[in-house]
């Protein structure tokens, strides 16, 4: 992951009527890279990735995609990029053969039938290619409409939520495909809302409201917010997470299945409080570091609904 960025975009910004739907939004995305777009639902980040690879021109901002021009060369970067959308796109009633054949076509891919071949045995597809597509479970959607993103070898994936709906191992198996293709030197750019997906991402970008609240390396993600997390187990936790709220140092309360992680920015001032509240008992406390979850869910207070104020 070196040189220059895959993406570099500074100021992007939609509006649909009087909505602002991304606003002024920077992002630079190494090579090699498999960047998070995090964000919950309505977020902006589909309007972004359309954006990105050529499908929606910015109201303002610029910069380039592959080297090329977001604002002119939208054809080129197009070209160039496999991109997943949130809805499976390919037909329905043709094979997954067929539906290979034809995305291969709109590329005008060399030796086509050869590349579909590979395509079909790359990830796992050629004893179903005679399939019609409408008949896949949500698992081997996902993974036909991926070996479409991939039939003429481009530089950069965007996938937009490409796990949504999907069963536990599908989405395992789908992983462990983008780790291949970033190992292979492919640039991954993959919008999501689950964290368990946001851990396994070299850098992580978060988007509310249409405006970043923050970017960076995944693993300093947490360091760069500031918080100091502490896990209570143990009986009574909905009485605890009532005697938490406005205690000093807490500016969050947490359920993690069956704990409550608590966190502050005062690390001593926190500190204080889980010590009395611990000799109390019965909960038992320990000090973890903070997730890129608790992360989130601090930083989300602050962002405002674009959908609720005024057009500027």
């Amino acid at each position: 992951m070196s040189g220059e960025p895959v993406i570099a975009v500074r100021g992007l910004t939609k509006r649909f009527g009087d909505k602002l739907v991304v606003d002024h939004f920077d992002i630079a995305v190494p090579r090699g890279a498999i960047y998070g777009f995090l964000g919950p639902n309505g977020s902006g980040k589909t309007t972004t990735i359309r954006m990105l690879c050529g499908l929606l021109v910015p109201d303002a901002g610029e910069g380039t995609c592959l080297g090329f021009d977001v604002r002119k060369q939208a054809g080129a970067i197009k070209s160039q990029v496999g991109y997943m959308t949130q809805k499976f796109s390919l037909y329905e009633d043709l094979t997954i053969g067929e539906n290979l054949d034809f995305v291969a076509r709109m590329f005008d891919v060399a030796d086509r039938k050869a590349r579909v071949r590979d395509a079909l045995e790359g990830l796992g597809l050629a004893d179903r290619a005679g399939q019609l597509a409408g008949t896949l479970s949500g698992g081997w959607k996902q993974r036909l409409a991926l070996a479409a993103c991939l039939i003429h070898d481009p530089q950069l994936l965007l996938l937009d939520e490409p796990t949504a709906g999907v069963d536990p191992k599908a989405r395992r198996d789908f992983w462990d495909e983008i780790r291949r293709l970033s190992k292979a030197g492919v640039t991954v750019l993959v919008s999501t809302h689950y964290m368990d997906e946001a851990i396994q991402c070299d850098f992580i970008t978060y988007i509310a409201y249409g405006r970043k609240l923050i970017d960076g390396p995944a693993r300093d993600i947490p360091d760069m917010v500031g918080l100091s997390t502490w896990r209570a187990e143990g009986q009574d936790l909905v009485a605890l997470e009532d005697t938490l709220q406005g205690k000093p140092g807490v500016l969050q309360v947490a359920r993690f299945g069956s704990a409550l992680h608590v966190s502050g920015t005062d690390e001593p001032t926190l500190a204080k409080t889980i010590e009395a509240l611990a000799a109390r008992g019965p909960q038992r406390w320990s000090q973890i570091p903070a997730g890129l979850e608790e992360a989130f869910i601090y930083l989300m207070p602050g962002a405002r609904d674009n959908f609720s104020r005024d057009a500027a």
